[in-house]
């Protein structure tokens, strides 16, 4: 398998906002003259509203409007100036309220976003490091990664995990200032807390631990003068924590608040915060609006407002724990999730529940995992108990049918939330197919599955023989996989689709930048299975190719589809795998929609190479018809070395040749850190010199035979395919002798004069390859992945020193 491209994150998250988009369940336009809070009109339907981060509905209370239209009749639409320069007349007035809510000193800014961003580089040192949780908001870990050009450490640990944190604060205690641990107080999708009081043990443990907590969604509904969960379980604002809350959500107005008790760093972030310090200041309704409300806080109304949002949170607990619906966490923060699985899954009942009159979000990736998809419902008190009960009772209806109308059921959502399932089923939707799954090529039908795969790389009947006695039995787990053949036939035994599928260890980064993979080799010096994952995949690490048949024309296609993606689940469940992927797809890919249906993600990979040759009979015929171009390049940078060595074929050699050929080898995939995989083991190579199926083209310095500057370990098919699967290079004679390039065109040489009809070059390379007339073959492949860590967590490590 050649490198994968770095994947675009951007482009993967447009595709996967697109399709939400098209479904009719994102980038919606709310309706109408005027606005509630308690139903708002979408598509002309007036429904009731559940997706509102305003808990406490104060957005709607007519002392906040008044104050916000008396201060735009005073003072504008607008302040325009700088906050470092002038503040408007309200300003002082709302500082002195915020900073008797919080009982210490705080700093409003413009919103979170511009508040991070002026927080976290002044907060942290060159000297210190931060640790992310991984599910702390966008917004946090975008202004952290401001700190890679300043070389600050950033590490991130599995969400709410503290024996990570215990991890990563004994790394860095000898070498930090601080460590920066940096964490919601509750979480937007889940409604989860982070554990605070466990926090603050670990801080007395280490005094170099700094927290540093988004509180946003925590804010006015709960704590004393609605300053928010973690301050309500902290009891006092120590010097070792930043706080942040909002003045926009749930404090009914707009802005954000910083709390800090420690007057030094305080004054380091008021006198120069960055954009705190450029940016525009507040408008002065928004300012007007925050000012009221922070009365309304400083008052006990703010007891009773939060009482009454509670009854609210209990009753819609009490009508959830009457159904089966998979609550993904149980707690009495007004943020709920319902996990639906499979994105289509979640639009379908995230439409479902608009037409039956509810308005809910939808939770999904990056936010979440695709896998993960589910629907976010937040309770405030604009909801009356009668709607609330309304809503669990549409859920309860629609939830299956949207289930069984998306081809799922219960235990395929259990399971990807990892949550024990309350009724165990797996049925299988075969609609009249039979389903076959063998753990052997010994138990497949040689001659039906060279007829539908055996023409293309090292897949053929014989081959996947071959890797079974390679890559079974070995003790190296990196090196020890388990094979599955699937056929799904019709009721007359004639295959929808045929493929095979391969667990095996790989390296998280494989997928990853270079100077990642450079960094992690580093720690596996060390530990050698560092970030390894078990990884369900479409073919294997040795193949490259379309692993797939599948007879699209045939009248139970889609359903052979549906049943293939649901055995998938089945294996990824019992085989203990982490990521499953399937490969080597074209960008109009037939599946494409029913995988992202399904919670695949898409990556571009490096275009697979081929060369026809047909109608070739001789090297010199092959030379006629390349383009004037490719022709020039062969006379300059391939021919003048071409007399500087001499290559012979050979199927089987000496041991201390073998050697020879398995240094070179592993010297190419050392260097390929852009596919970064554990090596094979040395079996392969003596497996390789006693089987048929393999051949080595070996080049040498003019008369010296012994000595191997390159190899290229070549296949033949039952399809007469040429596939030279891998390369050895003595790098050292890179410049001298141009060993890559004389390889390739000895393969060519080789595979004409066996008359082979193509050549399978694979993905390496593709523009030498493409010098020689191979053409480039743009290809895809297909993750689902069972949560966002990896990704982010590699995210994170780009463009780190």
């Amino acid at each position: 398998m050649a490198k994968i491209k770095h994947h675009n994150f951007l482009n993967t998250v447009h595709e996967v906002f697109t399709d939400a988009k098209n479904a009719g369940v994102l980038h919606l336009y709310a309706d109408g003259d005027s606005f509630s809070g308690r139903t708002i009109i979408v598509n002309e339907r007036e429904l009731f509203h559940f997706g509102t981060t305003g808990y406490l509905g104060l957005e709607q209370d007519p002392r906040l409007k008044r104050a916000a239209m008396d201060a735009i009749e005073k003072y504008g639409t607008q302040f325009p100036l700088s906050k470092s320069y002038l503040s408007n007349p309200l300003y002082e007035e709302l500082e002195h309220k915020i900073e008797k809510m919080y009982g210490h000193s705080i700093v409003i800014t413009k919103n979170s976003t511009l508040g991070h961003m002026g927080m976290i580089p002044s907060a942290v040192n060159d000297d210190d490091v931060i640790v992310l949780d991984h599910q702390v908001h966008w917004s946090v870990q975008n202004a952290s990664k401001m700190l890679k050009t300043r070389s600050v450490p950033i590490e991130m640990i599995r969400h709410n995990q503290l024996d990570m944190l215990e991890e990563k604060i004994k790394k860095y205690r000898e070498s930090k200032r601080f460590i920066w641990y940096m964490a919601d107080g509750i979480y937007s999708m889940y409604g989860d807390y982070a554990p605070v009081q466990e926090l603050m043990t670990l801080a007395k443990q280490y005094p170099q631990l700094r927290l540093y907590f988004d509180d946003v969604h925590g804010m006015s509904w709960t704590g004393r003068n609605g300053t928010g969960y973690v301050l309500d379980q902290l009891g006092e604002l120590t010097e070792n924590i930043l706080l942040f809350g909002t003045l926009s959500k749930t404090f009914g107005a707009s802005g954000a608040v910083l709390a800090c008790s420690d007057s030094n760093l305080y004054d380091k972030i008021k006198t120069f915060g960055g954009p705190l310090t450029f940016s525009a200041q507040l408008e002065p309704a928004s300012v007007a609006a925050a000012l009221a409300s922070a009365k309304i806080h400083l008052s006990p109304e703010i007891y009773v407002l939060q009482a009454d949002l509670k009854k609210r949170i209990a009753y819609f607990n009490e009508c959830l724990s009457d159904t089966q619906l998979p609550l993904i966490d149980r707690n009495e923060s007004p943020v709920f999730y319902i996990g639906t699985g499979m994105p289509k899954t979640g639009y379908n009942f995230v439409n479902r529940l608009m037409r039956e009159g509810y308005y809910v979000n939808l939770g999904i990736f990056p936010a979440v995992p695709v896998k993960n998809t589910g629907v976010r419902i937040t309770v405030s008190r604009h909801n009356e108990f009668e709607e609330i009960k309304g809503l669990v009772e549409a859920m309860a209806h629609h939830f299956p049918k949207a289930l069984e109308e998306t081809g799922t059921h219960m235990e395929r959502v259990f399971h990807a939330f990892k949550l024990q399932a309350p009724v165990k089923e797996r049925p299988l939707r075969s609609q009249g197919l039979l389903i076959a799954i063998v753990e052997s090529i010994n138990e497949v039908d040689r001659g039906e599955w060279d007829h539908y795969l055996g023409g293309q790389g090292v897949y053929d009947w014989q081959g996947l023989r071959f890797l079974e006695s390679v890559f079974q039995h070995q003790d190296k787990k990196e090196n020890h996989w388990k094979f599955r053949y699937v056929t799904i036939r019709d009721a007359d035994g004639a295959p929808v689709l045929m493929t095979f599928l391969t667990l095996a260890l790989w390296k998280d980064d494989m997928l990853a930048t270079p100077e990642v993979s450079a960094r992690l080799e580093e720690e596996r010096g060390l530990h050698p299975y560092y970030m390894s994952s078990s990884v369900l995949s479409m073919g294997c690490l040795f193949t490259e190719g379309d692993h797939l048949y599948w007879d699209k024309d045939h009248t139970l296609s889609q359903q052979a589809l549906d049943c293939f993606l649901e055995q998938l689940e089945f294996l990824e469940h019992d085989l203990g795998a982490k990521m499953t992927v399937l490969r080597d797809f074209p960008k109009d890919a037939a599946w494409h929609t029913t995988l992202y249906g399904q919670g695949f993600l898409r990556l571009r990979m490096p275009g697979s190479c081929t060369l026809d040759l047909t109608n070739v009979p001789s090297m010199d015929d092959f030379i006629g018809q390349l383009s004037s171009r490719n022709r020039r390049h062969l006379r300059k940078d391939i021919q003048p070395f071409l007399e500087l060595t001499e290559h012979r074929v050979v199927s089987q050699v000496d041991g201390k040749l073998l050697s020879q050929f398995k240094k070179r080898f592993e010297a190419v995939r050392s260097r390929n850190l852009g596919l970064n995989t554990f090596s094979f083991p040395d079996s392969l190579f003596e497996h390789m010199n006693r089987s048929p199926l393999w051949e080595f083209i070996v080049l040498s310095p003019l008369g010296e035979p012994k000595s191997v500057m390159g190899v290229m370990f070549c296949y033949t098919n039952t399809d007469k395919v040429y596939v030279p699967a891998f390369v050895g290079m003595d790098y050292k004679v890179l410049e001298v002798f141009a060993p890559y390039r004389q390889l390739l065109y000895r393969t060519i040489e080789r595979a004409i004069s066996l008359g082979m009809r193509k050549i399978d070059f694979g993905m390496t390379a593709s523009f030498e390859k493409k010098k020689l007339g191979a053409l480039v073959h743009e290809k895809y492949a297909y993750l689902q992945i069972t949560d966002n860590y990896i990704l982010e967590l590699l995210g994170v490590m780009e463009g780190q020193d």
